[in-house]
């Protein structure tokens, strides 16, 4: 088992250039997970900004990651009082990855400012009694660096039995019980099972073209709340829009991923 943070880790070769390592066990058949491949890129441009936390951040995909070395080359748009704007390119043996954009501040403000919320965390049985993905039993890697349970009503797909609603919800921590922090969260909203296995349609794969994330605050310790739904499977596109609630109710983060639909 892996930690997260160490796994993120960027060295900075000169200003705007970073090193870092996409490690094993943070992949899917092989290929490292988005979300995954995304907070190592905001970490560099965390550092190179000198803001903590991506406020809100959009990533293109454009090549499958591999365990192996990458480079990420960032540019600072805009420095301004209270967030820093910057671009990345994360790169592996020069073939492009990852195309981001983002904004970061920070999120460990005492002060919110005004509040108005029009929904909840997620209704869900206890960790113990939701489905859990487990490595020993084919899951992928992934599954051993993170402890991901799924609501019974949202895991029928795994047993061939999908419910036919475009919803998936479920707890969401690290393995080791490892903090999540923001760029965590980047992981977390990226690690769900897509919602279309639930479609009852023949869905194979569904490999993502763009991912944002809004983050709102940093999460408190503990198990958090998830829920991903979909509304457009059409023209061989599915939207997902999701949402991550820490462990006192709070609302800490919402994406919205664009994914490709190959059929079997």
């Amino acid at each position: 088992m892996s930690s997260f943070g160490a796994d993120t880790a960027v060295e900075r070769l000169q200003p705007g250039s970073y090193r870092g390592t996409l490690a094993s066990g943070w992949d899917i058949g092989g290929n490292a997970n988005g979300g995954y491949m995304l907070a190592i890129a905001a970490r560099a441009m965390a550092t190179e900004t000198g803001r903590a936390d991506p406020v809100t951040i959009t990533a293109h995909y454009l090549s499958p990651g591999r365990a192996g070395p990458v480079t990420v080359d960032v540019r600072v748009v805009k420095q301004g009082r209270r967030f820093g704007v910057a671009s990345a390119a994360m790169c592996a043996g020069g073939q492009p990855l990852l195309q981001v954009l983002g904004t970061f501040g920070n999120l460990d403000r005492s002060d919110a400012g005004l509040e108005r919320i029009e929904s909840a965390p997620p209704e869900l049985p206890p960790p113990d009694e939701c489905f859990g993905h487990r490595v020993e039993n084919g899951a992928p890697a992934l599954f051993g660096n993170v402890d991901l349970r799924l609501h019974p009503e949202d895991a029928g797909f795994a047993s061939g039995k999908p419910s036919g609603q475009l919803r998936v919800r479920g707890w969401f921590r690290f393995g080791r019980d490892e903090p999540v922090d923001t760029l965590g969260l980047l992981l977390a909203v990226d690690s769900f099972p897509p919602t279309s296995f639930n479609a009852n349609l023949p869905v194979a794969w569904t490999p993502t073209i763009e991912l944002t994330t809004h983050l709102r605050a940093r999460p408190a310790p503990g198990w958090l709340r998830a829920s991903f739904s979909s509304r457009f499977l059409s023209g061989g596109f599915v939207e997902e829009d999701g949402e991550v609630w820490d462990s006192t109710g709070r609302l800490v983060a919402q994406s919205r991923q664009l994914a490709l639909l190959p059929l079997n």
